[in-house]
């Protein structure tokens, strides 16, 4: 394993940390509502729904510290709020506190998902960059298969403690995390940035990159003029590449992705599963999102995004709509879970596997973190107001209709990798830059 993979996986491991925070609270979803005798709105919103509104916050303004301070000490930063997060959380005796907890480490999803991407395709070279930032995308899948895992092996042996031991496990991989980012190096393009070029070329030169010291402070001469100093993600030229990244994170999350990830034991149950049952179809559910994330990673670079994209769509249109049906018509036994199988695989080697890289690549140096903020924003605004959404839908809509619509607004993606969408597989994020911006 070359130095820019080892460091590439160890900024990837706050994916991990987002995929455990994300989902380990599905297994303590129903014992928190009945031990706190919440409503399905005061459920879903306060205390499922507050870490998601962290991590809009973390996404909203993840992008000033890592642009300031840099991606290495956001990155570390972001492994202490984990750290904080678990405690907390399973230490709380009120939904309020707990709320307050989980919303910390939300701020640390959130700018994970800036800062981690940025860290990788900024020291990676363009032939090997998808399959180096889909390492932050394995790391989350990895994370949720762990989750899974952990709490069916919890679940029963703690009684009503359960939930604790449960939210607190994530405190023993975001310390380990935390210590590991303190012994990687800067960014060079961030070192550039700051004018920091000796630094720079010593990270260069340490990572045997294919890109010269030469090459990143020309380019950033180039970003300094007086237009660039004066413009932002916002001005006309950059109204394609925002808008694609925008679209893309739409799209991520009308797939209905978060919503499942977060509620998959309650819809196995609803599907006429038994506890047990559920929680073991939710480890299914992580092994299939692993299995097919590390094939999307593995074909990123050769096929391209766009193709990935197209495979991802086709499947999820198939699978929610089957989904939508076996719920609509009652259809029986492992129907359920077998078509959620398959809109988990889709979304894997599609979106899952698509998003972070895309969303890195687009934007030119100097505004990454802050085109970033604006797709990351989108992403995590959309992914807090849906799963908070989802106990009162099912209640009060049904769920056929729930997963008809996210087939439908699949159709809509189809439509967009179709027209839209364009290649950046093995372009250099300079020459990808100038591209974009002509569009």
């Amino acid at each position: 394993m070359n130095k820019i993979t080892k460091l590439s996986l160890v900024a990837a491991l706050a994916g991990f940390l987002f995929g455990f925070d994300t989902v380990v609270i599905s297994g303590a979803d129903q014992q928190l509502q009945a031990l706190w005798n919440s409503s399905d709105g005061f459920h879903g919103i306060v205390v499922m729904g507050m870490a998601l509104w962290g991590t809009v916050i973390g996404a909203i303004f993840g992008g000033f510290p890592t642009n300031r301070i840099g991606r290495k000490k956001t990155l570390l930063w972001i492994g202490i709020f984990y750290t904080i997060s678990a405690v907390g959380s399973a230490l709380a005796n009120d939904p309020i506190v707990f709320a307050i907890f989980r919303f910390i480490g939300g701020l640390g999803v959130g700018a994970s998902t800036i800062a981690a991407p940025a860290y990788i395709s900024e020291i990676a070279p363009a032939k090997d960059r998808g399959r180096l930032v889909g390492m932050y995308q394995f790391n989350i899948v990895f994370g949720i298969l762990i989750a899974y895992l952990s709490n069916y092996l919890i679940a029963g042996n703690f009684g009503e403690n359960d939930w604790r031991w449960m939210m607190g496990t994530e405190a023993l991989p975001a310390f380990i995390y935390t210590f590991m980012v303190i012994k990687i190096p800067f960014s060079p393009r961030w070192l550039v940035s700051k004018y920091r070029n000796e630094e720079a070329k010593e990270v260069l030169n340490e990572l045997n990159s294919d890109v010269s010291i030469e090459v990143l402070i020309a380019d950033h001469e180039k970003d300094q003029n007086s237009e660039s100093q004066s413009e932002s993600v916002l001005s006309k030229k950059y109204r394609f590449p925002l808008l694609l990244a925008v679209l893309l994170a739409f799209f991520n999350q009308f797939s209905g992705i978060n919503a499942f990830l977060y509620y998959a034991p309650r819809i196995f149950e609803s599907a006429g599963l038994g506890q047990s049952t559920a929680l073991l179809s939710s480890i299914g559910i992580g092994v299939t999102n692993l299995i097919f994330t590390l094939v999307g990673i593995n074909l990123i670079d050769r096929l391209g995004r766009k193709t990935l994209m197209y495979w991802g769509s086709f499947g999820y249109i198939i699978s929610l709509s089957l989904v939508a049906c076996a719920f609509q018509f009652n259809w029986g036994g492992m129907a359920v879970p077998g078509f959620l199988f398959l809109f988990i695989a889709s979304h894997a080697i599609g979106q899952g596997t698509v998003i972070w890289v895309y969303i890195s690549e687009v934007f030119p140096n100097h505004l990454r973190s802050q085109g970033q903020s604006f797709g990351v924003s989108t992403h995590w605004v959309l992914a807090a107001i849906i799963p908070s959404l989802v106990p009162v839908l099912f209640s009060s809509i049904g769920t056929a209709p729930v997963f008809g619509f996210f087939a439908f607004m699949m159709v809509l993606q189809l439509a967009f990798v179709r027209y839209m969408m364009p290649e950046t597989k093995g372009v250099d994020l300079e020459s990808l830059s100038k591209s974009l911006t002509e569009k």
